[in-house]
């Protein structure tokens, strides 16, 4: 607690020399007597009360007077609060959803690893706009952008394969991912493209699509996902399902084209573990800005002082009419 107004605090000796005027006169008072063989009816209990009593209006009133000097020099509090402006960046995930991606040299295979990564990515960037768009023989936006992290965890746990064309089109995935945030006004603009494959399908050029993003400063991070060689492919037969050996083929020159393009970066994935590094790679380098300004808040605190005063006040009054009606 603190004073607006501390030079007002002076005032306090008012009282203290009240105080010390009235004893001084209530001392110095000619109080006529009376000797007596014995004092006994003055030494009762009542007199002694009333002795006490008579002084109590003084009191109060002298009370009531130091709490309202209390009170006009303006006692108040504060606070420090923080006030956190943060400009959030708006983030597509374009996700390769081709049957390729099933196969398991990922655990348990590529799809579920990067939903899983996927996931935990969303989770850590609480700040951000995020949206998820699928591809495979075509494309589609699984997710608008918002900032309804519940929804977003549901919509990529939702993502499979089989549920459009098969194929790759990277081309046209970008294509829709930057179409998604044409008309974000967010300070920073990301894509992250994860694929598997090689551009086979879709009417938009991948290089195309490339620098319509670099149109809209939207930087395209891109994302090979395969172990190096062959991978375990699962493949239906008469007799059930087969693990079959299949070549990973990923055109990184492409994928390596569309970042230098929009200012981006090419990662090759080859296990779990190093997707969950890119994905945290990413995460480090793409960084929302947050800006803190603090500012100290008040609350006024003479309202208790004045309270108290008027409470004081008015006891001296009621002890005023006491006095009067006692014999």
């Amino acid at each position: 607690m603190f004073f607006e107004y501390p030079s007002l605090l002076w005032l306090l000796l008012v009282p203290v020399l009240l105080a010390a005027l009235y004893i001084y006169r209530e001392l110095a008072a000619r109080v006529p007597h009376l000797r007596v063989s014995n004092a006994a009816p003055w030494l009762s209990s009542g007199g002694s009360f009333l002795s006490v009593l008579c002084h109590l209006p003084f009191v109060l009133r002298l009370s009531a007077l130091c709490l309202i000097i209390v009170a006009i020099a303006r006692p108040r509090s504060s606070s420090q609060v923080e006030k956190i402006d943060t400009e959030g960046i708006d983030i597509v995930l374009a996700m390769d959803v081709s049957t390729s991606m099933l196969a398991r040299d990922f655990t348990p295979d590529r799809i579920s690893a990067a939903k899983d990564i996927a996931i935990e990515f969303i989770a850590q960037r609480p700040s951000d706009r995020m949206g998820i768009v699928v591809f495979a023989g075509e494309s589609y936006t699984q997710c608008p952008l918002t900032t309804d992290r519940a929804t977003l965890i549901n919509m990529m746990k939702e993502v499979q394969t089989d549920l459009i064309e098969d194929g790759t089109a990277i081309g046209n995935g970008l294509a829709t991912a930057v179409a998604r945030m044409s008309g974000s006004d967010a300070p920073s603009r990301v894509v992250i493209l994860l694929t598997d494959g090689v551009n086979n399908r879709g009417e938009v050029a991948p290089l195309t699509a490339a620098q319509i993003a670099k149109t809209y400063g939207i930087r395209v991070y891109t994302i090979g996902v395969g172990a190096n060689g062959m991978a375990p492919y699962p493949v239906v037969t008469p007799w059930g399902i087969e693990e079959r050996k299949i070549q990973v083929e990923i055109d990184e020159e492409l994928l390596k084209g569309i970042a230098e393009t929009t200012g981006g970066r090419y990662f090759r994935a080859t296990d779990n573990t190093k997707l969950q590094e890119i994905y945290a790679e990413i995460n480090r380098m793409e960084k929302s800005k947050t800006s803190i300004d603090s500012f100290p808040v008040y609350k006024e605190l003479f309202s208790p002082f004045a309270i108290a005063a008027l409470i004081c006040l008015l006891a001296e009054l009621l002890v005023r009419l006491l006095l009067r009606r006692l014999p």
